[in-house]
C-alpha cells in the first residue's frame, strides 16, 4: 500500500513540479491550493505525510496548519514539512515551533525532497 502524502501550495506550478517528483516513488499524491483546502483534504484523506508552504493567501498560513494539524490527533498527525523561501532563523525557529518534523527551503531540488521525505521514515511498501 501506498503511502499518502498531500502537497499544500498555492502555486500550481510547484505543486506540479513535486508530484511529478514523487509520482515516481509510488506516492499517492494529492493537492490543494491553499490552507483551508488542506485542512479539509487532512480532514478527508489523512495522510501521512504534509509538503506545506507557508506564505498562502487566506486567513490561514501554512504555520498556522501546521500547529493546528500538530495539536489534533483526530487528523492523524501527519509529520509536516514545510517548504518556504524564508530562510532566516527566525523563520526556522517559527516553523519548528509550530510543529513541523522538517524545514525545505525554495528553491530545492528534487533529490533534496526526496532526501528528506526519506529521512522522516515516508518510504512505500514497494521500496521498503
Amino acid at each position: 500500500m501506498s503511502k499518502r502524502i498531500l502537497i499544500v501550495e498555492d502555486h500550481a506550478d510547484i505543486r506540479k513540479l513535486i508530484r511529478m517528483t514523487l509520482e515516481f516513488e509510488y506516492y499517492d499524491i494529492h493537492e490543494a491550493a491553499n490552507a483551508q483546502e488542506g485542512l479539509d483534504a487532512i480532514r478527508r484523506l489523512h495522510p501521512q505525510l504534509v509538503l506545506l508552504d507557508i506564505m498562502m493567501p487566506g486567513e490561514m498560513d501554512g504555520l498556522d496548519l501546521c500547529q493546528m494539524v500538530k495539536n489534533d490527533p483526530s487528523l492523524g498527525l501527519p509529520q509536516v514539512v514545510l517548504l518556504t523561501a524564508r530562510g532566516q532563523n527566525k523563520d526556522i525557529e517559527a516553523g519548528m515551533n509550530a510543529g513541523a518534523d522538517a524545514y525545505l527551503l525554495k528553491p530545492f531540488s528534487p533529490l533534496q525532497l526526496i532526501t528528506t521525505i526519506d529521512s522522516l521514515g515516508i518510504q512505500t511498501t514497494e521500496t521498503q
